[in-house]
């Protein structure tokens, strides 16, 4: 799979603002620690608008752990999905994560040598006007799926629209937790084991086309 996301230019739906534009194409995410396919699928839409970043992940599940409704608890203990972002150099990255619940968690990361030991989390920081919203469907059969679409403010990040041809590192992931094992997986698997998201050596590339 290509570390390559195009990032195209396309306006939400306020009707249907999970409805996935004709200009994006969904990519899939992977078992983090070994590339391999997940139990669950997740699949992950990127796209922008002058002042949003946009990413819609869809999630089969068939089990939600999620308790945590308090802004920047540790949602990564249970069901989560989460982005982390790097604007500028690939050392200072904004993570942002959503629960089940719309709980929303946000953080600076400072990794001056891209390990989890020397890194530093501001959790201090805010994504300002960050807007999260689910929509969960159950089929007759009892399948049940969530979408969840994140607008990531640019001025938020500090950044003004992206130009054509601009790019970002990045990555995105999603954590379910099962009695039958808990599942972490990727859109660039980060072949840790243990898992562990924070190895920004191993974000693809987000470029943005107008």
């Amino acid at each position: 799979m290509s570390d390559l996301l195009v990032v195209p230019r396309a306006e939400l739906s306020i009707e249907d603002p999970w409805a996935v534009p004709a200009a994006c194409a969904p990519v899939r995410l992977r078992r983090a620690s070994d590339a391999a396919a997940p139990r669950l699928a997740t699949s992950v839409v990127v796209y922008f608008d002058d002042e949003y970043l946009n990413v819609l992940f869809s999630c089969a599940d068939d089990h939600v752990v999620a308790t945590h409704r308090v802004h920047d608890a540790p949602l990564y203990e249970e069901d989560v999905v989460e982005i982390f972002l790097a604007p500028v150099r690939i050392e200072e990255y904004f993570e942002l994560e959503v629960n089940p619940l719309g709980t929303t968690f946000d953080a600076r990361i400072e990794s001056p040598h891209g390990v989890r030991t020397t890194m530093k989390n501001d959790l201090g920081w805010t994504c300002d006007g960050l807007v999260a919203a689910l929509c969960t469907t159950v089929e007759s059969s009892g399948e049940r799926s969530t979408d969840t679409i994140l607008r990531i403010p640019f001025a938020s990040l500090g950044r003004e629209t992206p130009c054509d041809g601009e790019t970002w590192r990045a990555n995105f992931y999603r954590i379910d937790r099962h009695r039958d094992g808990d599942e972490f997986s990727a859109w660039q698997p980060t072949m840790k084991v243990p898992p562990d998201f924070h190895v920004p050596a191993k974000f693809g590339v987000l470029k943005f086309a107008r």
